[in-house]
């Protein structure tokens, strides 16, 4: 699914999945204050707040389930010619655990997928994917590429649905070659309205890290995120781009940039202490996650820039920088909090040894 270069004409009628979250429903919010567009329409499974109803305007919002027929007669009824599928959620609900997971992702994708198969008068569809789909290992290359896949297989449940929703938009491609299909590859986001796992690491004032490692992070600033795809629904290029900020931030360094203090320790204590450190969003984090943390990735952008046609206003370092100040993290790491962990750690340490 290369780009070859060639522009697609801008969209008449627009349907996003996903529009009750932020980045759906901030693109919502863009597409329907831009007047080349004739109709927005927004669906998600949930009614979105009132502030973001009222943000979203002249956008028409839809109550379904894209796993459900109505979204068929939604997408026939209505002429949409470009689908934005920005619904993927990146853990397990509450309720049903990973099967719930894969059925609203992965099956979710596959009857988006078919109903556009079917509709006439859709012409492009864009994913948003994510980073994640390359795993982070030690065998990782200083920067992947979009032809790249991971070293390893990546095991955390969200990057194996992305694997697989990827696979299922490129059969459609293969079936229906008027369909221009888009894939972005968002690496981690940071921002104060769009929490992610990055962000919520380091909002503690004592991190936990791997000791001897030092993982790389190439990040994205939530408003460039927003951008990407507002540039690749506008009118950009079909194929597959990598998205992230420019430069790279060691593990440590970010910490020290957002105001904490990093906690070195075996990763065999990484997620016990590690939680005790942070509390219970250590618990939250997924294998991907975690496995993030401990190596980070590194994505090459040139396609972004070259094909796509997308400048982001952020580097790595700025985007960091910005949420840091967004959320008033200029605080001074208090020297109860080092004496704190520098104890659990050595109690962890004696246990592990004991048992040895």
């Amino acid at each position: 699914m290369t780009s070859h270069g060639r522009q697609t004409e801008p969209p008449g009628v627009v349907l996003v999945t996903g529009a009750s979250r932020f980045l759906g429903g901030f693109l919502v919010t863009r597409l329907a204050q831009n007047p080349d567009i004739e109709r927005v329409i927004a669906v998600d499974t949930q009614s979105p707040t009132k502030d973001m109803h009222r943000r979203m305007g002249r956008a028409e919002f839809v109550l379904a389930d894209i796993r459900n027929p109505l979204i068929g007669k939604v997408i026939r009824n209505m002429n949409v010619d470009t689908v934005v599928h920005a619904s993927a959620v990146t853990k397990a609900p509450k309720s049903g655990a990973r099967a719930a997971m894969k059925d609203m992702n992965v099956i979710g994708a596959m009857q988006l997928f078919a109903v556009c198969q079917k509709a006439p008068s859709v012409r492009k569809v864009v994913l948003r994917s994510s980073s994640v789909v390359y795993g982070s290992s030690a065998k990782d290359p200083a920067k992947f590429t979009e032809e790249m896949s991971a070293r390893r297989r990546p095991t955390g449940a969200f990057a194996r649905d992305m694997i697989e929703i990827e696979g299922y938009l490129r059969g459609l491609a293969r079936r229906r070659s008027d369909i221009d299909t888009t894939i972005l590859r968002l690496a981690p986001t940071v921002g104060n309205r769009l929490p992610g796992s990055v962000s919520n690491y380091l909002t503690s004032p004592l991190v936990p890290n791997v000791l001897g490692r030092d993982a790389r992070l190439q990040l994205l600033h939530e408003e460039d995120a927003l951008g990407a795809l507002e540039c690749a629904t506008l009118g950009g290029p079909p194929g597959t781009y990598n998205v992230a900020g420019d430069g790279i931030v060691m593990m440590t360094q970010a910490v020290r940039r957002a105001g904490g203090l990093s906690v070195p320790m075996p990763y065999g204590l990484f997620r016990n202490v590690g939680h005790a450190l942070v509390g219970s969003v250590m618990k939250s984090f997924t294998k991907e996650e975690l496995d993030y943390f401990h190596f980070g990735c590194g994505l090459d952008t040139r396609r972004m820039r070259e094909e796509l046609g997308f400048e982001p206003r952020w580097t790595t370092k700025e985007a960091l920088d910005d949420f840091a100040r967004g959320i008033g993290m200029s605080r001074l790491v208090k020297s109860e909090w080092v004496d704190k962990a520098e104890s659990m750690l050595l109690s962890a340490l004696g246990e592990r040894t004991e048992v040895r």
